[in-house]
C-alpha cells in the first residue's frame, strides 16, 4: 500500500513554496507534494495516496464511499415505505407518490455541475463537510413534516437532494486528484460504485424498521448518521494541494463561479423536470405545465450560449471535452434512466401488486447489494484489462436485460424465477456503468478539471432518474384506466418498463458505436505510427 521511506525520498519533488503541501506518510515523515501540474507532467511524482498510511488511507476511502452510500439509502429510504408516507398524508396519486422520490433525485442531478465548481474555488474536504451536514439538516426537516403536511415533506425532499448534489461531485474529484491512473484508482472507484446497490438496501431496510413504530424516526435517524459521517470525514480526508482557482480572492471567485451560467442551467432544468414529473398529476392541459417545459426549452440555448461565449470560466469546458466523454455521458443517461423507472416500479410492484410489506419488499430487494458488489470488483478488475468501452456495452446489456425479466413476470409467479434474477443482473448495470464513466472521464481530462467530470456523470445519472420517472408516470396514467385493478395496475407498470427497454436499447446501440470507434481509432494510430 505504502511506499519504503527510502522510495519516497528518492521521488523528485520540486520545491513550490506556495503551491505544496505537507502529509505524513506511514513513517510520521512529512512528505512535499506538488502542485497538480507537476504531478501531472512528472510521472514518477507520488500520488497523495502514497502518503497515507493503510488506516488513514482505508478511512479515507471508507468515508468518501459514504458519500455514494447515504445519497442512495435517502433514495432507498423512501422507496421502501412509500406508501407509509403517502397514506399518513392523505396521498394516494401515484404522479404525486412519484415526486416523493423524483423531487430528490432532480437537485442531486441539477445541482451537481455548480456543487462541482464550488470544490475547484473552496476546496474539496471542505465541500464535502458541508454536504454531510446540509444533508442531515433537511433530513431532519423531512422528520419534522409529520406535523405539518406533504407540502414541507416534498420541500424538505427537495432540498435533502441538494446535500448529495455536493458530496458526489466533490469525493469523486477528490478521488480523481489522490489516485494516479491505474489499476489502483480503477478499484477505488469500483469501490465507490459499489456502494450505490448497498446505500440503497440499507436505506430500505432501515426505512421498514423504523416505520414499524413511527416513519419520521428513519429520517431522524438518518440525520445523525449524516453528522458522525461529517465528522469522521474532518479526520479522514485529506487536503489536496489547492487549486489556482482556490487562492484566488472572493471577489474572483465570485466571478468564476459563472452564476449566470449556474442559474440558466438549473432553471431550466428544473422547469423541464418538473413539467414532466407534474403532467400526470394534473395533466398536460393544465397551462402552467406546457408554459414551464417552453421556458426550460428556451433557456438550454441560453445556457449554452453563456458557456460557449461569454463565461470567462465556464462550469462545463466544453473545448476539454473530446467525443469520448459525449459517448460516455450518452450511455450513462440511457441506461440509469432506465434504472429509475426499474427500481420505482419494482417496489410498487412488490409492495401494490404482491403486497410486501416494507421489510418483505426490502428482502426481495436485497440481492442489489451482493450483486452490486461482485459486479464493482469484477468492474475494477476488468477496467485494468478491457477497453472500458466494452465494459459500458456489457453495462448497456444487463440494464436491458433486467428490464425485459422484471417487465413479463407474471404477479402470481414465484420470487425466485424472474423477480430474483432480475435483481441479481441489474446491479451489474449499475456497478460496470458507473466506474467505467468515471474512470474514463477522470483520465480523459486534465487534473484541474477533475471536479468536472465527476459533476458530468452524476448530473447525468440523477437527472436521467428523475426525468425518466416522469416518462414513465406519464406513460403509466394515460394506460392504466385509473388504475382502479391490480390487473389495470400492471398494465400501467408493464408499460412504464417498456420504456426502461427502450432507453437501455438505445444505450446498447450507443455503446456498440462507442466501441467501434474505439477500434478505428486504435487502428488510425497504428497505421499513424
Amino acid at each position: 500500500m505504502n511506499r519504503p521511506k527510502e522510495d519516497i525520498e528518492e521521488q523528485p519533488t520540486p520545491s513550490i513554496s506556495d503551491t505544496s503541501s505537507q502529509s505524513p506518510n506511514k513513517h510520521g515523515q512529512s512528505v512535499s507534494l506538488e502542485n497538480e501540474d507537476d504531478l501531472t507532467r512528472t510521472k514518477s511524482a507520488i500520488s497523495i495516496a502514497e502518503t497515507l498510511s493503510l488506516y488513514h488511507e482505508f478511512g479515507f476511502v471508507a468515508i468518501i464511499c459514504m458519500a455514494q452510500l447515504m445519497t442512495q439509502a435517502g433514495l432507498g429510504q423512501c422507496l421502501s415505505i412509500l406508501h407509509v408516507i403517502g397514506d399518513s398524508f392523505g396521498l394516494s396519486n401515484p404522479g404525486e407518490l412519484s415526486w416523493l422520490i423524483a423531487g430528490y433525485s432532480l437537485t442531486v442531478g441539477t445541482f451537481i455541475l455548480v456543487a462541482g465548481r464550488l470544490g475547484d474555488l473552496f476546496g474539496y474536504k471542505k465541500m464535502i463537510i458541508v454536504g454531510f451536514s446540509w444533508f442531515s439538516l433537511w433530513s431532519m426537516v423531512a422528520g419534522l413534516s409529520v406535523y405539518s403536511n406533504h407540502v414541507l415533506f416534498i420541500f424538505a425532499r427537495v432540498l435533502q437532494g441538494i446535500g448529495p448534489a455536493i458530496l458526489l461531485p466533490n469525493s469523486l474529484g477528490i478521488l480523481g486528484a489522490t489516485y494516479h491512473p491505474g489499476p489502483r484508482k480503477d478499484m477505488v472507484f469500483a469501490f465507490f460504485g459499489a456502494t450505490a446497490p448497498v446505500g440503497s438496501v440499507f436505506g430500505s431496510v432501515f426505512g421498514g424498521l423504523f416505520a414499524l413504530t413511527w416513519w419520521p424516526w428513519a429520517f431522524f435517524s438518518f440525520a445523525l448518521a449524516l453528522v458522525v459521517c461529517a465528522v469522521l470525514g474532518v479526520v479522514f480526508i485529506p487536503n489536496p494541494p489547492p487549486k489556482p482557482l482556490a487562492k484566488e480572492p472572493l471577489r474572483q471567485k465570485l466571478r468564476d463561479l459563472d452564476i449566470f451560467g449556474g442559474l440558466s442551467g438549473i432553471t431550466a432544468l428544473v422547469l423541464i423536470n418538473f413539467a414532466w414529473n407534474q403532467a400526470p398529476i394534473v395533466g398536460w392541459q393544465r397551462a402552467y405545465v406546457f408554459v414551464t417545459l417552453m421556458i426550460g426549452a428556451l433557456l438550454i440555448p441560453v445556457f449554452f450560449y453563456i458557456e460557449l461565449r461569454v463565461a470567462p470560466n465556464p462550469l462545463i469546458p466544453f473545448n476539454a471535452l473530446t467525443t469520448d466523454v459525449a459517448f460516455v455521458l450518452a450511455c450513462v443517461a440511457c441506461g440509469w434512466a432506465c434504472f429509475g423507472i426499474w427500481i420505482y416500479y419494482i417496489w410498487q410492484f412488490f409492495q401494490v401488486l404482491r403486497l410486501g410489506s416494507p421489510l418483505l419488499a426490502s428482502a426481495w430487494i436485497s440481492p442489489v447489494a451482493i450483486s452490486g458488489v461482485g459486479a464493482a470488483v469484477a468492474t475494477g478488475y476488468l477496467l485494468s484489462r478491457i477497453k472500458p468501452a466494452w465494459v459500458m456495452a456489457m453495462a448497456l446489456t444487463m440494464f436491458t436485460v433486467g428490464a425485459i425479466i422484471i417487465a413479463t413476470a407474471p404477479v402470481d409467479q414465484s420470487y425466485w424465477v424472474q423477480a430474483f434474477v432480475c435483481t441479481v443482473i441489474m446491479p451489474w448495470g449499475m456497478d460496470m456503468s458507473f466506474p467505467a464513466a468515471t474512470v474514463i472521464l477522470s483520465n480523459t481530462v486534465a487534473k484541474k478539471h477533475q471536479g468536472i467530470a465527476a459533476s458530468l456523470v452524476n448530473t447525468v445519472v440523477n437527472y436521467s432518474i428523475s426525468l425518466a420517472l416522469g416518462f414513465a408516470g406519464t406513460i403509466e396514467v394515460n394506460v392504466n384506466n385509473g388504475g382502479t385493478t391490480p390487473e389495470d395496475g400492471l398494465i400501467g407498470f408493464r408499460s412504464a418498463w417498456y420504456l426502461a427497454i427502450g432507453l437501455s436499447g438505445l444505450g446498447m446501440v450507443i455503446s456498440i458505436a462507442f466501441v467501434l470507434k474505439s477500434y478505428r481509432g486504435d487502428r488510425r494510430k497504428t497505421s499513424g505510427s
